[in-house]
């Protein structure tokens, strides 16, 4: 079967494909659309194959809130700035949603879920973008509330994502305080959400690092222990305040901690919040980026 200029193109608004891999698509299937749909979808599958093994430490971190239901997700990819391209930002959004709406268990029940919109599962959308975009993706992690008020916040363009849940009272909008919390946690990234939270092990290590510093200050050494112990607790009132989010400075107002900020919105509202749990992811947080250079390899590609 014979295929026009206006087959391919049409194939190439269809796919998101170049021009070439459309009429290679055609020829192979001997100009039936929908088999060089099947065709390009295979090929896709055989290279988001080859390029799995390569490092994705870019891409986006994003927050929302879909019908109630808090997401927070981390979708990789191999260069900065495939974060702005509308196509991967639509897959990242569409699997957020998915997220919300399924609720998978993990990575590998996401990747089975239909694809929103579509008959085709996340994997295999996931297959189309890596054949469109041209790099290794793939979703890193998820979270989700269920439960309670969660506010979403996203830095940077997806640099880093947040999402705080809440638990309020009263009816009252918690979504500016809420964005402040979470502006907080993307900002200061804290270790703990709450003191309460910080382990035996923790504060013993950091009682023997604030002893030994003791030791080593001549003004100190000779002090009494009853002494040393009241200097050691008021170093670690310090320490919860530099490392839990409660305890912590509020940033846009140095007169509260955040648990007294939540406190005061609550009653100017007429009603109460409770924080309960909140997500930070950053993007590419933890795995070893690539060391060549892309553009230097881009360039090459097209020479």
């Amino acid at each position: 079967m014979a295929f026009s200029a206006a087959d391919v193109k049409n194939l190439r608004e269809m796919t998101g494909v170049g021009m070439m891999d459309c009429k290679k698509a055609l020829t192979e299937a001997d100009g039936d659309i929908d088999k060089a749909i099947e065709w390009l979808r295979e090929k896709g599958l055989a290279q988001a194959q080859k390029k799995a093994g390569r490092i994705a430490a870019e891409g986006m971190a994003y927050a929302t809130v879909i019908d109630g239901v808090g997401v927070c997700i981390e979708v990789n990819a191999e260069s900065d700035f495939v974060a702005k391209n509308d196509l991967f930002v639509e897959y990242v959004k569409n699997c957020a949603q998915v997220v919300a709406k399924e609720n998978p268990a993990d990575i590998e029940a996401l990747m089975a879920c239909t694809y929103p919109g579509t008959t085709m599962t996340v994997q295999e959308m996931q297959n189309d973008r890596v054949l469109v975009i041209g790099e290794n993706i793939h979703v890193r992690r998820f979270a989700r509330f269920d439960k309670n008020v969660s506010v979403p916040y996203v830095h940077a363009n997806g640099k880093i994502g947040v999402v705080v849940n809440l638990k309020v009272t009263g009816d009252i909008d918690v979504t500016a305080a809420g964005k402040d919390v979470a502006m907080q946690i993307a900002a200061l990234n804290p270790r703990f959400w709450d003191k309460s939270q910080v382990t035996a092990d923790v504060i013993e290590e950091e009682k023997k690092i604030m002893l030994a510093q003791l030791a080593d200050d001549p003004k100190m050494a000779s002090k009494p222990e009853a002494v040393k112990e009241n200097i050691v607790n008021g170093k670690l009132n310090k320490f919860y305040s530099e490392n839990c989010l409660l305890q912590q400075e509020f940033v846009k107002d140095s007169e509260y901690t955040v648990e007294k900020y939540l406190a005061k919105v609550a009653k100017d509202l007429g009603g109460t919040i409770e924080f309960v749990d909140a997500v930070r992811y950053e993007k590419g947080e933890g795995i070893e980026k690539r060391q060549d250079n892309l553009a230097e390899e881009v360039a090459k590609m097209v020479k």
